[in-house]
C-alpha cells in the first residue's frame, strides 16, 4: 500500500467535484463556530494602574479558569486575579473541537512511549479528573453542553481493524464491526470500530469558558481583559509582573499562556505552534440525519498519523450538525503566532472533500464556519510543569490539542507546585520531567516537516514506522496517534 491512491482521504481529494466543495464552503464565515454566539459575554474592562493580590493567573484560557476556580474553592479568602491579553477564552480554549478526554498523556500508546512506569497511574488520575471535571459541571449548575456518552475509533484502512480490535480488549469498550459501526454511524469509510462508553465528553467549548468565569465571578476572582502581562521581576518575597497600562504585585504567579511566547524564556524552546483546522456544518435535514444515523452525541477519529475528528452538536434553535477537523497540522517557519495563519482556504478545502467522501449522503450540505488556530505542541506531546522564582512562579503548557479535559489536572499541579508541599501530583515523572526542547531555525522547521513527511508515510505503508520515526521514538521526540 504505497501508492497515494490506496488511501481512503487521499481517494477523496481526488474524486469528489471542486465545485461540490466550492459551493459547500462559499458562504463559510471564516470564525470559531462556538465563539460566534448571541449570548458570549461583554469583556471585563482593562488593568490601569497598580493592584497586589496573593495570586496572580496569566492567562484567560481553560488553564488559567480552571487555576483560579480551584484556588478559590481551596481558600476563599485568598485574592485571585487572572488577566488576559486579549478576551477570555478566545484563543484554542474557544476555537477546539470539545472533546474532553481522560488521556492526560495524549492516549495510552504515547504515554507508554514516554513514561511506562507511570502510565497506568496516570490513567487512573485521568479517569478521576473528568469524574471530577463532571462533578463540577453538575455542582455549579454549568451551561456548557455537557455529554459524556464516550468515543468512537474508526478503522479507515484494512490493517486498521486489527487496532481498533485491540483497543476493544480494555474494560467498557466495544468492538464494532463494519455492520454495527456504519448502525452507529453510517460512513463507507468506516470498516470497523472501538466504543468507548465513559473515557470522553463532549462540551460546547466556548460555553466552558464562559461558564467556568462566571463561577469563578461568584466565588471572587477579579478579571482583567485586553491586559498583557509584558514584563516579570522578582521582588523580594513577592513578584512584580508589568502590563502594558499597570503593575500587579503577587505572591504568587501561575502562567497559563500555552502557545504564546512564555514570560519563562527558558521553556520558548519547548512548545512550537502547529496549526489545527475545522469545519461546521450548517444544520441537517431530517432526512440528512437519518440517512447517516448519529442518534448518540458520540465523537470519532480515525486512526490515521494525520487523523481527522468528527462530532455531532445540538445548536440553540435544536438544529444538529457535525463538526469536522483535523488532518492537516501545520507549522509555520519560525514559530510565529499570527491572526492570518487562522485560515487555510486549501486546508478547508481539503477537509471539505474529506467530508463528503466519507458522508456522499451529506453532498447538499454546506458549511456555516471554517476556523483554525495555533495549539502548542512539545515534543512528548502533553503537558509539563515548572517552578521559578523561589518557587513564587508555576508554569504549564503543552498540552498538544488534548487540553479540554487535561487543563483541570494541569491547574491542580500549577497550585500544589506553589503550595510549596509535595503531594502526590508533585512527585510524578510527568510533572518532574520535562519534554526535550526543539532546536533553533532553520532546524526546527526542517525536523517538524520532515516528522509530518515520515508519519504520512507510515500511514500509506500499514502504518509501518520507518528507521527515522524509530529513532524519534527511542529518544522521546516520537508520537504515535
Amino acid at each position: 500500500m504505497n501508492s497515494t491512491n490506496d488511501l481512503t482521504f487521499d481517494r477523496h481529494e481526488a474524486e469528489v467535484s471542486p465545485t461540490l466543495i466550492s459551493r459547500a464552503l462559499a458562504g463559510a464565515k471564516r470564525t470559531s463556530y462556538w465563539l460566534d454566539h448571541e449570548h458570549r459575554p461583554a469583556p471585563h474592562p482593562a488593568l490601569h494602574g497598580s493592584l497586589t493580590t496573593d495570586l496572580l493567573i496569566i492567562g484567560g484560557g481553560y488553564t488559567g479558569l480552571w487555576t483560579a476556580l480551584q484556588a478559590k474553592e481551596q481558600n476563599p479568602g485568598r485574592r485571585v486575579v487572572l488577566i488576559e491579553g486579549q478576551r477570555l477564552g478566545w484563543a484554542a480554549s474557544g476555537r477546539n473541537g470539545g472533546f474532553c478526554e481522560a488521556s492526560l498523556v495524549h492516549g495510552e500508546a504515547n504515554g507508554e512511549n514516554h513514561l511506562p512506569k507511570e502510565n497506568a497511574l496516570l490513567a487512573e488520575l485521568g479517569r478521576k479528573n473528568l469524574d471530577e471535571f463532571e462533578a463540577t459541571v453538575r455542582r455549579y449548575a454549568m451551561d456548557v453542553d455537557f455529554v459524556r456518552e464516550g468515543a468512537l475509533s474508526v478503522a479507515t484502512e484494512q490493517h486498521q481493524i486489527a487496532w481498533v480490535a485491540e483497543e476493544a480488549e480494555a474494560p467498557g469498550v466495544d468492538y464494532l464491526d463494519a455492520g454495527a459501526v456504519r448502525q452507529l454511524i453510517n460512513s463507507p469509510d468506516f470498516l470497523a470500530g472501538a466504543r468507548d462508553h465513559d473515557s470522553t465528553a463532549l462540551v460546547h467549548p466556548a460555553k466552558l469558558v464562559w461558564e467556568l468565569a462566571r463561577v469563578c465571578s461568584e466565588l471572587g476572582v477579579e478579571f482583567y481583559e485586553h491586559t498583557h502581562a509584558v514584563e516579570m521581576n522578582n521582588a523580594g518575597t513577592q513578584v512584580q509582573v508589568l502590563t502594558a497600562d499597570g503593575q500587579i504585585t503577587a505572591k504568587h504567579v501561575a502562567l497559563a499562556t500555552n502557545v504564546f511566547p512564555s514570560l519563562l524564556k527558558r521553556h520558548r524552546s519547548r512548545i512550537v505552534p502547529v496549526y489545527d483546522y475545522a469545519l461546521m456544518t450548517e444544520p441537517l435535514t431530517a432526512q440528512q440525519r437519518a440517512a447517516i444515523g448519529w442518534e448518540n452525541m458520540v465523537g470519532l477519529a480515525d486512526l490515521n498519523n494525520r487523523f481527522h475528528y468528527a462530532r455531532p452538536t445540538i445548536d440553540a434553535d435544536g438544529n444538529f450538525r457535525i463538526l469536522y477537523g483535523g488532518y492537516d497540522a501545520v507549522y509555520h517557519f519560525g514559530g510565529k503566532v499570527r491572526s492570518s495563519y487562522d485560515t487555510n482556504q486549501q486546508t478547508f478545502e481539503k477537509l471539505a472533500a474529506h467530508f463528503f467522501g466519507s458522508f456522499p449522503d451529506l453532498s447538499q450540505v454546506k458549511f456555516s464556519h471554517a476556523w483554525g488556530g495555533a495549539i502548542d505542541t512539545c515534543s512528548r506531546f502533553f503537558s509539563f510543569f515548572d517552578l521559578a522564582y523561589g518557587g513564587k512562579v508555576a508554569y504549564c503548557a503543552g498540552f498538544t490539542g488534548l487540553g479540554v479535559g487535561a487543563t483541570r489536572f494541569g491547574a491542580r499541579v500549577m497550585l500544589d507546585l506553589l503550595s510549596g508541599q509535595k503531594t502526590e501530583l508533585t512527585e510524578l515523572e510527568l510533572v518532574r520531567t520535562k519534554p526535550i526542547p526543539f532546536p533553533p531555525e532553520p532546524a526546527a522547521w526542517v525536523g517538524v516537516n520532515l516528522m509530518t513527511s515520515q508519519l504520512v508515510k507510515a500511514d500509506r505503508n500499514r502504518g509501518e514506522r520507518s528507521a527515522f520515526l524509530k529513532l524519534m521514538d527511542k529518544i522521546g521526540m516520537g508520537f504515535d496517534s
